[in-house]
């Protein structure tokens, strides 16, 4: 049987502007920004931060494993998330989350703060220096950074399996999910005369299976790092997507890959498509492949992205009417997951232009084609790059992703509301619900653990190995009778 698919997105952000240029300065005023308006005065807990395990096990001495910067701007937000800065750039990592639509509501809860931010910290600069912010993955100089989702899975499941039976769904699902790009940042993709990509970051990855995330990207990732029981889960470590300015592209994304790793843990991989005989050159192959017609080599046959997505779809949707898929989410969200996804895949058959209300590159690429016909520009022309920066800027009046006409699935006032407030139903409501009572008591906190000062005697670490305790319905009548952290703890251990 399946576990339930707990959920997370992690966002890193686009930056320019600000003092002297430095993004890592900039990163930072941004997450103090945020930080200092009383939103949070915690810190981030790294003694359970574990980014060098590889869950093939053994020693792998040639992986380098990202490092923990923990002197930089790292804290915890009342709606259960970290915000930090990653490298150079400010990073949002959602609340842990149970269905695909909480995903995406608190993904965009992330963008809402890192306005906010934003806004407060311009207002103490000088114009000229004042920050922008895109939620993108690349600078258009050669330079990737991330959108990672993480899903929750059976630790009994072999990696192996996992491997298997990711690989054909993620190479080809960025025909549905890609945020597309102009142009191309790779020597080897420049090769190609590349002029327009259906995914931001395909061209960027160069090793299947692997656990560095910055160098020598691999399209499966190995950290095995679960904030969770080890003995029982796993953290599947997503690196491959794009981000989405889409809410369609960012709820299938997540939907679908939280439907297969579903369906691969209650029936195994025996008939899924097979991976193709050389995935990476695959992955970049569907990228540049604007006609969706190229086709790869797997294990005697031909597949093309939109064969593969096709198939899985097939298989899916038989899945789903044979089987309980509560641990997804709710029937009619599974339903709706799985009816979007086959109407998008008709409409790349039938007539793409209909799409563009939902799928991001085909968004984009008509804005760009729009310009570059009224202006009489070459596809190498700056000015289509910049088309492409702004499609991602997340002020909403610069943002021309907002004026695209994009699909909206989760509403403006329970955006709002995320901002603030945790999920109910995941370990993110304690964790959030504590920041926002305790905020002088509370030391530090971490996704599975939280450290008090409760003034008497040392300090205390509670302990959240399980992903759906801490919820409301478990923790709720506590929290609201506690007046202190101290009542509080007394009463989770009576």
């Amino acid at each position: 049987m399946p576990v339930p698919k707990v959920l997370g997105i992690e966002t890193e952000y686009g930056v320019a502007g600000g003092p002297d240029g430095d993004p890592i300065t900039a990163s930072a005023l941004i997450v103090n920004a945020y930080a200092q308006q009383g939103r949070t005065r915690l810190t981030w807990d790294f003694t359970h931060e574990s980014p060098g395990n590889d869950a093939r096990g053994g020693a792998y001495p040639f992986a380098l494993a990202p490092a923990i910067e923990t002197e930089l701007a790292n804290t915890v937000l009342t709606n259960g998330a970290r915000l930090y800065v990653d490298h150079a750039h400010p990073e949002y990592s959602s609340p842990e989350v149970r269905t695909p639509l909480d995903a995406l509501l608190y993904d965009l809860a992330g963008e809402e703060v890192m306005r906010r931010a934003l806004v407060a910290v311009n207002e103490t600069l000088p114009p000229e220096l004042h920050i922008r912010l895109y939620k993108n993955n690349s600078d258009g100089k050669g330079n990737s950074y991330g959108t990672h989702e993480n899903y929750l899975v059976d630790r009994s499941v072999p990696f192996d399996d996992l491997v298997r039976g990711l690989l054909p769904h993620f190479i080809s699902r960025q025909i549905i999910v890609g945020a597309g790009k102009v142009g191309a940042e790779t020597e080897t993709a420049r090769g190609y005369g590349t002029t327009f990509q259906v995914s931001a970051r395909a061209e960027f990855f160069e090793e299947v299976v692997g656990l560095e995330t910055t160098l020598k990207r691999p399209i499966i990732n190995t950290r095995d790092e679960p904030h969770a029981d080890a003995t029982r889960f796993r953290r599947l470590h997503v690196i491959n997507g794009d981000a989405s300015m889409s809410q369609t592209a960012t709820w299938l994304k997540v939907g679908v890959t939280s439907l297969l790793l579903a369906y691969i843990e209650t029936c195994g991989i025996s008939v899924l498509p097979p991976p193709p005989d050389r995935p990476v050159s695959a992955f970049r192959a569907f990228a540049r492949d604007l006609s969706l017609t190229v086709g790869v080599d797997a294990a005697g046959s031909s597949w093309t992205a939109l064969a593969y997505q096709e198939r899985l779809h097939d298989i899916l949707a038989r899945f789903a009417a044979e089987h309980d898929t509560s641990d997804v989410g709710p029937d009619d969200q599974v339903q709706s997951i799985l009816t979007s996804w086959r109407s998008i895949m008709d409409g790349l058959h039938q007539d793409r232009d209909r799409l563009a209300d939902r799928v991001d590159w085909i968004a984009k690429l008509r804005l760009v084609e729009g310009y570059r016909e009224r202006h009489q520009l070459a596809f190498g022309d700056a000015r289509l790059k910049l088309i492409d920066l702004q499609y991602h800027d997340i002020r909403k009046e610069k943002s021309l992703a907002a004026r695209a006409g994009l699909r909206t699935l989760v509403a403006l006032d329970e955006i709002a509301a995320a901002v603030h407030e945790p999920p109910h139903d995941t370990r993110a409501f304690f964790r959030g619900s504590c920041v926002s009572k305790f905020p002088n008591e509370l030391v530090n906190a971490n996704w599975d653990s939280l450290v008090f000062d409760t003034g008497r005697g040392p300090l205390q670490r509670l302990e959240m190995p399980h992903p759906l305790r801490g919820t409301e319905a478990l923790v709720g009548a506590a929290l609201a009778k506690a007046q202190t952290a101290a009542d509080l703890l007394v009463a989770l251990t009576d």
